[in-house]
């Protein structure tokens, strides 16, 4: 068999090593060895990584799970996944997840990732960030419940706790929950996200879906896609370039992240030994930083060249910026389960920006 088609990433050295650690690392492959994972947002960075981490299993350990990528645009998943697949472990599912998903084969395991994460857009078309939200994961409920699935992972984000009154040091868990203004049209994102949580309780509870939820971090590392511009990225260009890190806010909000290959093994780790209708906070709790700060940081610790964190703030909120927030998420609950997150900030913009120099990104 050629090469490349062996690799998930014979593009990319970092990412590959990271999906070859994922294959050795202790996630409890065991369980899905010979069942049916299906993946939806197949084509965003989680759901990418996701199919390529399990194939990457199957290569490395024989475990010989079938892998369905649910994806509305074909063009762009065979862009993405290339010659993985023409790998018999891979089919792809095309579909809109806002209307009912009809799946063929038998699926034991969904993780549901998809979702509108891009602020303009949260602002420039916020019926459809609900839409797909709302409409979306009761259509991949009704798909566990009629599959009748050993487990589902809802991806939910830590934007749901929204503004919280917090102690000095006081750690964000699971149970809290903060103010959020129905008001503000940027409150489409995490009102919808908190009203998903709901219904998987719902379905957990009516009937019988087991469903968990993982909370997410902000998420980055090696693997990130073409287009990517969340502020990571942004932050990683002005350092590859050797240019000027300009913020659009204070930043003052206090961010979370996890490297990409510690948060796929996070929710592979939930879809296995989580708890139904429990939520997880996926965060590497050292990983916490101002925004303003992590912009210092990258311009003074990562940037080969000498950079500056300029300040250019519109009078409006044009760039649709979450409001600032003041959170430290805890992970005590997702680390009982046996995860320990393995890359730090500084490591993770390093293969970051190794990963996106590898393909031009």
């Amino acid at each position: 068999m050629n090469h490349k088609i062996l690799q998930e990433s014979a593009d990319d050295s970092i990412l590959q090593e990271d999906l070859d650690r994922i294959s050795e690392s202790d996630i409890p492959l065991e369980e899905l060895k010979g069942k049916t994972v299906l993946v939806t947002g197949a084509t965003g960075l989680i759901g990418s990584l996701l199919v390529k981490a399990l194939q990457c299993c199957n290569r490395r350990k024989e475990t010989g799970i079938k892998i369905l990528a649910l994806v509305r645009n074909q063009e762009k998943a065979e862009r993405l996944f290339g010659d993985l697949l023409k790998r018999e472990d891979l089919k792809l599912v095309i579909g809109d997840i806002t209307m009912p998903v009809a799946v063929e084969d038998k699926i034991d395991y969904i993780i549901h990732c998809a979702s509108i994460t891009t602020s303009k857009i949260m602002i420039s078309r916020p019926v459809d960030v609900i839409r797909t939200s709302l409409n979306g994961t009761e259509n991949l409920l009704e798909l566990a419940k009629e599959k009748q699935v050993r487990s589902m992972v809802y991806v939910s984000s830590m934007e749901m706790y929204g503004v919280l009154n917090l102690q000095d040091d006081q750690m964000v868990t699971e149970e809290m929950t903060g103010y959020l203004n129905p008001l503000a049209l940027r409150s489409n994102y995490p009102e919808s996200k908190r009203m998903c949580e709901n219904m998987c309780v719902a379905y957990g509870t009516q009937y019988e879906v087991p469903v968990k939820i993982a909370r997410l971090a902000q998420t980055f590392g090696a693997g990130v896609l073409p287009g990517e511009n969340r502020v990571f990225a942004q932050f990683a260009r002005s350092a590859m370039k050797g240019s000027d890190i300009v913020l659009h806010t204070e930043g003052k909000s206090e961010g979370n992240y996890c490297y990409t290959a510690d948060a796929v093994r996070a929710l592979l780790t939930i879809l296995v030994k989580g708890e139904n209708m429990q939520a997880y906070n996926v965060v590497n709790e050292k990983s916490h930083i101002t925004i303003a700060d992590m912009a210092k940081f990258v311009a003074e610790k990562i940037a080969e060249k000498p950079i500056e964190v300029v300040f250019d703030i519109p009078k409006e909120n044009k760039f649709g910026y979450a409001s600032d927030t003041k959170m430290h998420l805890a992970a005590t609950r997702l680390m009982a389960l046996g995860w320990q997150p393995e890359t730090d900030l500084e490591e993770s913009y390093r293969r970051l920006i190794a990963s996106m120099k590898n393909r031009n990104v």
